[in-house]
């Protein structure tokens, strides 16, 4: 990644040389996804960026109350306390003249006028830089979802940062019901964009995002197929000792069997199926709890993941696992 400001290149699947010209400079390629923002450009006075923001929050919360879907919707004065960041004046100090900074709450509020609610948000804790430029994740989801899955949610995941470690993040997800856990699908099975920091942002982050929505049905496949895909108990054991290598670079060091990923934390988690196989491996690793013995030997547990860096980087590397077996 950048940390000056300079174009990141779009991040997708096995495309065309074509194809990946087009994704980058900014997804120019997306005229026909794209939404044109009236007022986009420039930055607006804050007053009325907080109206176009208020008035999204209240349709999405108004939508909420019929739909249990959207009843963890996000009001501003949540994403404020939540998520500082998304609200930084300007951009670090320490940045060159050539980076553009576009607050994070104009890019939401184009996401929200294009469609989507934000239903969950948090950022980076920040023990040396400035908690209002540190990385945030945003977690986002259509207002009238066509895509039905049996116990998912199809969802867009929006990552960014004011001091430049991160360019404009756009990758897909997907919310568990069950048991509240949020996955991040790899971009070596659905693309994933990185919009630079420079030029019309709101624009191209907003296309992006519906481009990567009208990719939902074949996630939806996706899933479908991993629910069908039954797995051997040496598979399954292969899998968990992968996942395991994901947390732990040096099996010696982990201090755990691989098999204690599969562990059930409720009946809903039961199957030998790929997909109930991912989730129980999934919410193991990224939650903690398991025990395990130190370097020293002393019995602990393990920590729950709550680097941002190591959400995307854990669960992106569990997704490839899961659609090499879909492969296989």
């Amino acid at each position: 990644m950048s940390v000056s400001g300079e174009p990141i290149t779009t991040c997708s699947p096995s495309r065309t040389s074509a194809d990946a010209l087009a994704a980058c400079g900014g997804l120019r390629s997306l005229t026909a996804a794209r939404v044109v923002m009236v007022g986009a450009r420039g930055n607006p006075a804050p007053d009325q960026i907080e109206d176009r923001i208020m008035n999204a929050v209240s349709n999405s919360l108004t939508f909420s109350t019929v739909s249990s879907v959207f009843t963890g919707s996000l009001s501003l004065d949540a994403l404020r306390a939540r998520v500082p960041a998304v609200f930084a004046p300007a951009a670090h100090q320490s940045l060159s003249p050539k980076y553009t900074f576009i607050p994070t709450e104009r890019v939401l509020s184009g996401l929200m006028s294009a469609g989507f609610v934000p239903v969950d948000a948090r950022q980076a804790i920040s023990r040396r830089g400035s908690p209002v430029h540190a990385r945030h994740i945003l977690r986002l989801r259509r207002r009238y979802e066509t895509v039905q899955l049996r116990d998912s949610i199809p969802e867009i995941v929006f990552l960014n940062s004011h001091d430049g470690s991160s360019a404009y993040q756009l990758r897909m997800g997907l919310f568990r019901v069950v048991c509240t856990n949020g996955m991040i699908v790899s971009r070596g099975a659905f693309p994933a964009y990185c919009v630079s920091h420079r030029g019309n942002v709101v624009d191209e982050v907003v296309a992006a995002a519906l481009n990567i929505a009208e990719r939902f049905e074949s996630l939806a496949g996706q899933v479908e197929r991993m629910e069908h895909r039954q797995l051997f108990k040496d598979e399954q054991h292969d899998f968990a000792d992968r996942a395991l290598a994901l947390r732990f670079e040096d099996a010696a060091l982990a201090g755990m069997q691989p098999s204690a990923l599969l562990a059930e934390r409720r009946v809903d988690d039961a199957g030998a199926d790929l997909w109930s196989v991912l989730n129980r491996v999934q919410e193991n690793l990224m939650r903690g709890g398991l025990s395990r013995r130190s370097a020293s030997g002393r019995l602990t547990r393990t920590r729950r993941i709550i680097s941002i860096r190591e959400d995307v980087r854990i669960n992106s590397g569990l997704w490839d696992l899961a659609s090499g077996l879909l492969s296989a």
